[in-house]
């Protein structure tokens, strides 16, 4: 999964070939390494994400598929061949490999920045309607529209939202001479009793929308400077400044009484170069925690603030690489599953178990641990929040609900050119809960940068962490 300021942290696009911050790599061969092999060719449909794939010649193509519509998307080319493992690197730069079972009617792909994978099945062909061009009238693209919610949306009977009798009710006011402007607000309000961070819809120049969940804040870059200052003075002082890393995204300073203080504001956008791909972010994040995360500091240190307050997502890997750091035991960080049942929202492709592993060769931190959430903590901050949740040692999350959206967001196009997302996924606790829409709840409650907090210059949160650390030392 990958978030990130600007994209699906508060919902921009991401495809199943399109990252949401535009991943690209920095490792991946131009030139396969031996001779392909033909198993990969053909046409393969994904189990769930209401795609469709052709491998011909070494490319590979995406097409976007609902009951009554097909529409091309992403492209990926051959990248790297390892036997029946094929690297593929698509058109905006995001890696991914496809290995073919032995039976050679079944699939996986993997993408380099996230932990799952899909499952692919060999079908003879195309899907029929992927031969008929689809015009781009309004009332058509209102039908696409609605059907790839309706396919793919999980969480209606959660919002308490009757999509079927959405769309009764607003395909009455759609006809051949339905304005975009027009359309555009038939959407936007089909949409918006959802309040979901991971939604969006452009519709060109002056026609986007997104939103955050009522009450809450969703994080910005400048959200993200005023905050640092903010705890740089109140909390920290001038006696312990910040170093930070990775652009600012990563930040970190000793406190009084053994404990240290580390701030993540995103899980990408490490490095300057906006088309610096995943694995030059875990490079960067790795060089980070090397500084921060030494032998010596981990054996000295009594307890250890992680604040998530502000943070804007990324990849769902790099937070996993984290949370590698503050453990020495492997254990259970969620189960991914994506919608697969177009008539029945409540169907899932099989639970995928995601596992948190010591990274080796480095120091780990087992210590006391508290994290700070808030509405402001979205996607990628709260995968990392739930791959928390089992971590072995005392761990105690203060502070507010998180933002509530865990999952990708599936990015598709529209019969006129328009652009939606919309997340597809679920993550899951061992007992099979999940946290979309409510967020996942602090162990303890504390009010997060609210405005009586600032007129009265206080950090609720970081003061019961310090003093939760504090005490579990002593």
């Amino acid at each position: 999964m990958t978030k990130l300021f600007g994209t699906c942290a508060t919902v921009a696009a991401a495809t199943l070939l399109a990252t949401t911050a535009g991943i690209a790599s920095a490792t991946a061969d131009t030139a396969p390494r031996e001779r392909p092999s033909p198993h990969q060719d053909g046409v393969w449909r994904v189990d769930g994400y209401g795609t469709v794939l052709t491998i011909e010649n070494g490319t590979l193509q995406q097409y976007d598929t609902t009951a009554i519509s097909c529409l091309k998307g992403s492209t990926a080319t051959r990248a790297t061949v390892d036997g029946d493992t094929i690297g593929y690197q698509a058109d905006n730069g995001r890696v991914l490999a496809v290995r073919v079972n032995p039976n050679r009617g079944q699939a996986t792909l993997h993408f380099t920045d996230a932990p799952d994978h899909r499952n692919l099945r060999r079908v003879a062909a195309l899907p029929a309607t992927c031969s008929r061009p689809l015009p781009g009238d309004p009332r058509t693209t209102f039908d696409v529209f609605h059907r790839t919610f309706a396919e793919n949306y999980p969480f209606f009977a959660a919002k308490g939202v009757d999509w079927r009798s959405v769309g009764d009710r607003y395909r009455s006011r759609v006809g051949p001479n339905t304005t975009d402007d027009e359309l555009f607000g038939i959407f936007r309000e089909m949409l918006d009793p959802l309040d979901d961070a991971h939604l969006y819809l452009n519709g060109g120049p002056n026609r986007f929308f997104a939103e955050a969940r009522p009450g809450t804040t969703a994080p910005t870059p400048e959200l993200d400077a005023r905050i640092k200052a903010y705890i740089q003075e109140r909390d920290l002082g001038a006696d312990h400044p910040l170093t930070e890393y990775g652009q600012g995204r990563i930040s970190y300073t000793d406190l009084p009484d053994g404990q240290g203080y580390l701030r993540v504001s995103g899980f990408l956008g490490y490095v300057e170069d906006p088309r610096g791909g995943y694995a030059v972010n875990a490079a960067e994040l790795d060089r980070a925690l090397n500084s921060i995360l030494t032998t010596e500091r981990v054996h000295r240190l009594r307890g250890l603030i992680v604040d998530l307050r502000v943070n804007g997502g990324g990849a769902d890997n790099l937070g996993l690489n984290l949370a590698a750091r503050l453990t020495d035991r492997p254990y259970f960080a969620y189960a991914k599953q994506a919608r697969n049942d177009p008539l029945d929202p409540a169907h899932f492709t099989p639970a995928q178990p995601i596992r948190v592993r010591p990274a080796p060769g480095v120091p780990h931190y087992t210590g006391p641990l508290a994290v700070l959430t808030g509405g402001s903590t979205v996607s990628a901050g709260e995968t990392f929040t739930q791959s928390l949740m089992n971590r072995p040692g005392h761990t105690v999350r203060i502070g507010e609900a998180t933002q509530g959206v865990f999952s990708d967001v599936l990015d598709r196009a529209l019969p006129n050119g328009w652009r939606l997302g919309l997340p597809n996924e679920v993550f899951r606790t061992r007992d099979g809960t999940t946290f979309d829409g409510t967020g996942i709840p602090p162990h303890i409650s504390e009010p997060v940068f609210t405005d009586e907090e600032f007129a009265h210059h206080k950090d609720s949160a970081f003061d019961r962490a310090a003093a939760e650390l504090h005490a579990r030392a002593n």
